[in-house]
């Protein structure tokens, strides 16, 4: 049997907007499976950036419970919640967030290094996932010397480099040029064949939705089945 990786019980969201309360998600039920890759889709404003905040613990829900690995992630003490995280979870965005002043493999070894390992452990750790991505010449480099899909590629191994159970993706290629965004979405599929980790996706990108294991539509704070997926 499967290991849960990630679930929320009747999880809400609410803003206060102007004076009136905006549901963003409403009691809404999910699970991820380990090893399992799920796309959410939706339309702009629709709660999938929220809910991504969600389920990675990066923001706290009105109502309802998300679960880490089994564990409450807001019940926990916001040093307990950083090293479920740092141990459970990586992370990709649109924009790479890489820090200008540290070489590609430097970036890739920080959550190695915050989570206290050994330097050169974790330099030869960020060089292998680096060679993984197909950036072996390009340890070196600073993200200003990258192209913007080789940058998207180290913020890939960032996120791998611990070896998650799931990588959380908000539009990883939605910054990107066509060309561009088909050879990151071509590795992620590389990557989603060879490693044992989950992947939660929210994407624009319906090509890339379709090669996952299931899409979701979140619409009026559910996710739905996508039709004919």
């Amino acid at each position: 049997m499967s290991k849960l990786i990630l679930q929320c019980l009747k999880l809400s969201k609410s803003f206060q907007q102007g004076g009136h309360e905006l549901k963003v998600l409403s009691d809404l039920d999910f699970n991820l499976q380990e090893g399992e890759s799920v796309a959410i889709i939706g339309a702009s404003g629709s709660g999938k950036t929220t809910l991504l905040n969600l389920l990675g613990g990066l923001d706290t829900p009105t109502s309802g419970k998300v679960l880490i690995n089994g564990q409450d992630v807001h019940q926990l003490d916001a040093k307990t919640q950083d090293q479920l995280r740092n141990r459970t979870l990586g992370f990709v965005y649109q924009f790479h967030h890489l820090l200008g002043e540290f070489s590609a493999q430097e970036n890739v070894a920080m959550p190695l290094i915050i989570a206290k390992q050994a330097f050169n452990k974790a330099m030869d750790q960020a060089a292998n996932i680096l060679g993984q991505v197909g950036l072996a010449e390009r340890l070196n480099h600073k993200p200003s010397q990258l192209s913007g899909g080789e940058r998207q590629r180290v913020a890939i191994a960032r996120a791998l480099v611990h070896s998650p159970a799931c990588i959380l993706m908000d539009e990883p290629t939605g910054n990107l040029d066509r060309q561009t965004a088909k050879s990151v979405q071509q590795l992620m599929m590389k990557l989603k064949q060879s490693l044992t980790c989950s992947f939660i996706i929210v994407t624009h990108d319906q090509e890339l939705a379709n090669q996952m294991d299931r899409r979701l539509v979140l619409l009026d704070g559910q996710l739905v089945n996508q039709e004919g997926a």
